[in-house]
């Protein structure tokens, strides 16, 4: 089955207004003319409605990095899938390592908020990935099979319609250190596979799996050569619109 790639960046805690503006009208410019590619950018909070102001009318959509379970209330410093649509967002990324690893995000926290976000309408980049000492240790198979067990437990087949997996092995995200596309070509097929036997083989072929770690222009094109792999969620090299363009480029 043809899936449609998928390249998404994910500024993280990085760029104010003023260099985020920038960046996404260099960005705007450098991908016009790209087609048959779907790209996103996430950046913070605070700048998402100047960005989607300066990529507005382009093919790049706009993401939030993270979302709450609830639409509003008292829930002081979060942000809801609502709020992130308002200001322009079709995607958001959810459970990052970062946020599993940092704030302590469960499963079981990460799978309702995933259920919420495409309740509300939005469309999820759900991310996995085990650690250097879970690899090491031979658990990576089984650590990857709670998160997608877990994580997507009672999603329907409408909710994958907008839904990506992004494997993302820690120890390869902002170390320098990148997954071979051997690598990420067997975690990827075991991860379709997973999704095979919990949904159904017709979800498995159609659901997008992106990799992420530590991804550049320069390895793009080799790991999107691999089957299973359907596109980048970028990091460090999507805060400059020429490197991240690149990687659009090269996975072509």
């Amino acid at each position: 089955m043809s899936r449609k790639p998928l390249i998404a960046g994910n500024w993280k805690l990085n760029h104010l207004t003023g260099p985020a503006v920038e960046t996404a009208a260099a960005l705007k410019g450098m991908v016009a003319g790209v087609t048959g590619t779907e790209i996103v950018i996430c950046p913070v909070f605070t700048v998402l409605d100047a960005v989607g102001t300066a990529i507005a009318g382009s093919n790049i959509a706009l993401g939030g990095q993270n979302c709450y379970t609830k639409e509003s209330g008292a829930f002081t410093g979060e942000i809801s899938p609502q709020m992130l649509a308002d200001v322009g967002c079709t995607w958001v990324i959810i459970g990052h390592s970062e946020r599993r690893q940092y704030f302590g995000e469960t499963d079981a926290l990460l799978n309702e908020k995933a259920k919420f976000a495409r309740a509300s309408g939005l469309k999820v980049m759900f991310c996995i990935g085990e650690t250097l000492e879970e690899r090491n240790g031979g658990q990576m198979n089984a650590v990857l099979e709670r998160q997608v067990s877990k994580g997507l437990e009672g999603l329907s087949d409408a909710d994958f319609d907008g839904l990506a997996i992004a494997y993302e092995p820690v120890w390869a995200i902002g170390t320098g250190v990148v997954a071979s596309p051997e690598q990420a070509q067997e975690a990827h097929a075991f991860v379709r596979g997973l999704v095979k036997k919990q949904f159904s083989a017709a979800i498995a072929d159609a659901v997008r799996i992106q990799y992420g770690g530590s991804v550049k222009p320069d390895n793009a094109k080799e790991l999107m050569g691999k089957p299973d792999v359907d596109g980048f969620l970028v990091g460090g090299a999507a805060l400059k619109a020429d490197s991240f363009a690149a990687i659009v480029k090269n996975a072509l």
